[in-house]
């Protein structure tokens, strides 16, 4: 298996994927015509994911409406809404074998409910298909969030995942379509039902230790008790430039941080992403 290093620190080692695992993902995502925003979003883990015969389903199509300038997500238009790709996920999910799925989506704002519909029709579809425990990570249904919150929440998913993504000072210039101030409302709403609440932070965007631990701090006051931070990686030429690398005993520090601070799982490190090793996250 290749190594891939592309300028990055010496702890950071990506690997091209490859193998068995790798192989059987991607034709039964192929054979269904879904996305999985392990390659969409150029996700350093697929290689591993894949052969361990685990992913993240991305729903609503591959065209998100925001763009966010870290992101590697194509942006701009989407198509029609695609009402059966509940059933193939849950497919999916069933011929993998899956013990815990994850559905994550594009950005809809051009749709009523911000597709919060198919997400709970997707945790159903699955229940029927299999007893693979799921997560949802959600987008912050802009338009529509109390509405689209009770829909997902009726669903019952193992876990609610929202990510705040960066901190509140990069909010304005990273998600300029996005509202900090709304997405811990979004990880609270979660919490308030009973549900675990999770969210995940990227850092090496020019935050400081500060900003980091104030945004631990707000996510925290939401009752978010599940956490990943990973270091951002820039995935595509026109990307948003890494400010810096944090080593990997800075994210010991910030994981200390997270625990005092009482959170009650907590994965940190440079390749951690939100839905990485989810399913542990939520048996542990």
């Amino acid at each position: 298996m290749g190594r891939v290093k592309r300028g990055i620190p010496d702890w950071i080692t990506l690997t091209i994927p490859a193998g068995p695992g790798y192989a059987l993902v991607k034709k039964t995502v192929a054979g269904e015509n879904l996305h999985t925003v392990c390659v969409e979003a150029r996700c350093p883990n697929a290689g591993e994911c894949f052969r361990e015969g685990t992913a993240t389903f991305l729903i609503l199509g591959g065209v998100c409406t925001r763009h966010c300038r870290y992101c590697a997500v194509s942006h701009g238009t989407p198509g029609p809404v695609d009402l059966d790709e509940p059933r193939r996920v849950a497919n999916a999910v069933k011929n993998l074998g899956l013990r815990y799925a994850v559905i994550t989506s594009v950005t809809r704002d051009d749709i009523a409910d911000g597709g919060a519909s198919l997400f709970a029709e997707t945790v159903a579809r699955i229940r029927s298909e299999s007893a693979c425990g799921v997560e949802l990570l959600i987008p912050d249904f802009k338009n529509s969030a109390p509405h689209s919150l009770a829909a997902v929440i009726a669903a019952r998913p193992d876990v609610i995942n929202h990510n705040i993504e960066v901190v509140r000072a990069l909010f304005p210039k990273l998600r300029p379509q996005g509202s900090y101030d709304r997405s811990l409302q979004v990880i609270s709403a979660a919490a308030d039902s009973g549900l675990p609440a999770k969210s995940g932070l990227m850092i090496g965007f020019g935050e400081t230790m500060d900003d980091i631990e104030a945004t631990l701090r707000d996510l925290r006051g939401a009752n978010c008790g599940i956490l990943t931070v990973g270091q951002y990686l820039r995935s595509w030429r026109d990307g948003f430039p890494v400010v810096k690398f944090y080593r990997p005993d800075e994210f010991d520090d910030i994981r200390a941080m997270a625990v005092s601070l009482g959170f009650s799982k907590v994965l940190a490190g440079p390749l951690v992403r939100s839905s990485y090793h989810a399913g542990v996250m939520a048996r542990s």
